[in-house]
């Protein structure tokens, strides 16, 4: 497609054609792809472009936002034309191989960190945590966004985030080692949690010094020999392949398959997920699920029987039971 943009000679006539371009696309949300588009081709921010209105754009530039224009008006997301997005405040690299971060999916961040701080004041503790000690897992970690988000907001615990895509481990490690959390996450391809059983001894056991006192100069990551985990993280797939075709063409023509669709109804993946997860806890330990839009009446009844307790289900802003958090019992008794 074609862009009848005709190398705007200033800022404001530029982004004013691209809006109208994207608004005649029926492109979502057209000012704001208008503006990310142009804020990349410039390589500006918001504040500088409404504050240069009239400033020429040199040639190259324009060319390059006629071209964005046009690809964003034949469907691909913005997101993969600036190959980047926000989420929770830090900036992502996101490729065709990962999916694109939402705001729906913080609730499950918020919801761990809440059930976290919850369970330090039922120990008599500050709720703010450093989440020493604790292992946590990201199931099907994507670009990397949920695990990074715990690891920063979380400094003493450790990680393990696993996917079936090696494609997008690769952006998942590029992502942990620009906000500096990679010492700290062992990124590994596996089908949900089937490949932690056999992680190995060097995963577990804290750092130990030499006798001179020295710390070895291993990654502090693989100094810990295998144990069960303190939280379960997971946005897994879950969008039935029975809605495709009601899918934006954005999601539908570019987003990863393996990373959208859960089964034909969305959500088959969640029993094993689950019980992988129940196997895999420590007594005690939290699981945090983001659900589709219509999976609660499925999931929920997963969690019903002695082998998971206090399960809460969070709803978004949009009123949809989006997340869903449950433990496991402290009693060794009702953990068999």
């Amino acid at each position: 497609m074609k862009s009848d943009i005709t190398t705007p000679a200033d800022v404001r006539a530029a982004l004013k054609d691209g809006i109208a371009q994207l608004r005649r696309a029926q492109v979502p949300s057209y000012t704001l792809a208008a503006e990310l588009l142009l804020m990349h081709a410039l390589g500006r921010d918001r504040a500088w472009i409404y504050a240069h209105p009239d400033d020429a754009i040199p040639d190259e530039a324009a060319q390059s936002y006629s071209a964005l224009i046009a690809r964003r008006a034949a469907g691909e997301p913005t997101q993969h034309l600036t190959g980047k997005q926000e989420f929770w405040t830090l900036e992502f690299e996101v490729t065709p191989d990962v999916l694109i971060p939402r705001p729906e999916t913080e609730h499950l961040i918020e919801v761990a960190l809440d059930r976290l701080g919850l369970r330090e004041v039922r120990l008599g503790r500050s709720q703010e945590t450093p989440g020493d000690g604790l292992l946590i897992a990201d199931v099907g970690t994507g670009s990397g966004c949920i695990v990074v988000v715990l690891a920063k907001e979380l400094p003493g615990a450790r990680f393990f985030a696993t996917d079936l895509s090696a494609a997008a481990l690769a952006v998942a490690r590029r992502n942990a080692a620009r906000h500096s959390v990679s010492d700290r996450i062992h990124f590994l391809e596996s089908n949900l949690l089937e490949k932690l059983s056999s992680v190995g001894a060097q995963h577990a056991a804290p750092l130990r010094k030499h006798a001179s006192g020295m710390r070895n100069r291993e990654s502090r990551i693989t100094s810990y020999e295998s144990r069960p985990f303190d939280v379960i993280v997971s946005n897994p797939p879950y969008i039935g392949r029975r809605e495709a075709s009601a899918l934006p063409r954005e999601v539908r023509e570019h987003e990863p398959e393996v990373a959208l669709y859960g089964g034909a109804e969305g959500y088959e993946l969640y029993p094993e997920l689950i019980a992988q997860a129940a196997a895999k806890l420590k007594p005690g330990g939290l699981l945090v699920l983001e659900l589709g839009h219509n999976s609660l009446p499925a999931v929920r009844p997963l969690f019903d029987g002695p082998v998971w307790t206090d399960v809460s289900v969070t709803n978004d802003l949009a009123g949809i039971p989006r997340v869903l958090a449950a433990e496991r019992p402290v009693s060794t008794l009702l953990c068999t």
